[in-house]
């Protein structure tokens, strides 16, 4: 199933964390939305956001590896489109406060990490 998916969490506390090439970005306490899509397995791709021992491809796996961050909730739709992603990261992005850079590297999206207001 294709799709595009939210993946709800917390970070606890202030934290630096090291995102691949982003480098070292800081991240606030609180909640935060970030929005993916897969197009070969959404079931497979949570699930490997949700694991604790992988290999380290995309910017939210340097993220979820933070000690400090807990996923609360994840919400999916299946979809065809890949814009769809690209659709969601525009609605968090009026009410939000973006992570430049972050999970957008082969978009022209500002972001696709959001920390809630």
């Amino acid at each position: 199933m294709k799709g595009i998916y939210l993946l709800f969490f917390k970070i606890k506390g202030n934290t630096t964390a090291r995102i691949g090439k982003l480098g070292k970005v800081l991240l606030r306490r609180g909640s935060y939305v970030y929005v993916g899509s897969a197009q070969n397995g959404i079931r497979q791709r949570v699930l490997r956001h949700l694991g604790k021992n992988k290999k380290k491809h995309w910017h939210i796996d340097y993220l979820l590896a933070n000690k400090n961050v807990k996923i609360e909730s994840v919400f999916y739709r299946e979809t065809r489109k890949k814009s769809d992603e690209c659709k969601t990261a525009e609605k968090f992005m009026k009410n939000s406060r973006i992570i430049k850079g972050f999970g957008c590297s082969d978009c022209r999206c500002r972001s696709h990490l959001f920390r809630l207001k």
